[in-house]
């Protein structure tokens, strides 16, 4: 396809996830896509027929020509930026040059983004997010960070005891530890990748080793699953070997909650972990912009494709 339809809607895909089949600016096979990417391609073709595309970031060629932002592919064809795109993004790899600058480019030509740039950034980073929650009423865990700070001077200042400590652009529950007093944090201190800052956090003691994950798509909780972690481990992520109960409606508190975390974010599309607290109540823990899901949660993909036409309908 040498150029898309300004009036479709396009499933982009950006580099770290499994690209595959044929459709967008550039056109070609790719890999076989993986299980997400799959549903979503499938509930795009289902929702949107003609007016969907599924277009590859590498496929593109961002410009500025007479003044005016241009689109091509890498044929150098023209293309004409979508009405509507839902990006998938590889948020490890994630950078403000690259996809971050791509997402601006298409916002800047008119299209309508499910999850804008900027709610992008403050999700990649844990404590962007927590600050706009924080200041959104959502309640977050306790948590401290540093900036030019040595980490062992922010220790001097005081944390949480036992701490959660996270790296502010941590995924899939790496780099993610339980230090049981001051001295066990200190001990490991001088050994943490310093490129990054780190959260210090409450440990939040009754949601050890399980939270709840709902992914919520145009403020509405599509799907809830109960995550739980293998060995008496802290993190529950299931990339780390968690298991995973469905319960999609059997916490109605928390998936309002987490519907208003990825408000309080920006996000269209986002999936939300919760921690349970000792008195029923629950604690956002981090809200993220490219949730993944598994079989057994069907729907979200469907809302997702529906999500953009309703945005492709208030087009016309």
């Amino acid at each position: 396809m040498s150029s898309a339809n300004a009036a479709c809607a396009w499933l982009l895909l950006c580099p770290g996830l499994r690209r595959g089949g044929q459709g967008g600016p550039g056109g070609g096979p790719g890999p076989a896509p993986g299980p997400v990417t799959s549903s979503l391609m499938a509930a795009f073709a289902a929702e949107l027929g003609h007016r969907a595309a599924v277009v590859h970031s590498s496929r593109l060629v961002l410009g500025v020509e007479g003044g005016r932002l241009t689109l091509a592919d890498t044929g150098g064809r023209p293309v004409a930026a979508p009405a509507v795109a839902y990006a998938r993004l590889s948020t490890p790899r994630l950078s403000t040059d690259r996809e971050i600058t791509l997402l601006r480019h298409l916002a800047a030509m008119g299209t309508r983004l499910i999850n804008p740039a900027e709610a992008v950034l403050a999700a990649v980073n844990k404590f962007w997010q927590l600050q706009q929650l924080a200041a959104a009423g959502i309640p977050v865990p306790d948590t401290r960070t540093h900036t030019d700070a040595p980490l062992e001077h922010v220790l001097d200042a005081g944390a949480p005891q036992p701490c959660v400590v996270k790296a502010v652009r941590g995924h899939r529950g790496r780099r993610v530890f339980l230090a049981p007093d001051d001295p066990g944090l200190r001990a490991v201190a001088g050994s943490l990748d310093d490129r990054h800052p780190y959260l210090l956090q409450r440990y939040v003691a009754h949601s050890h080793g399980r939270d709840l994950r709902v992914v919520v798509v145009d403020r509405r909780a599509v799907a809830a699953a109960v995550r739980t972690a293998d060995d008496d481990r802290l993190v529950s992520n299931l990339a780390q070997g968690g298991t995973h109960t469905v319960c999609t409606g059997r916490y109605p508190d928390a998936e309002a909650l987490a519907v208003g975390a990825a408000d309080a974010i920006g996000l269209g599309v986002a999936g939300v972990d919760l921690l349970f607290e000792a008195d029923g109540s629950f604690t956002v823990c981090e809200v993220n912009c490219n949730p993944t899901w598994r079989p057994d949660m069907p729907g979200i993909a469907e809302a997702v494709a529906a999500a953009c036409r309703s945005r492709l309908d208030a087009e016309d």
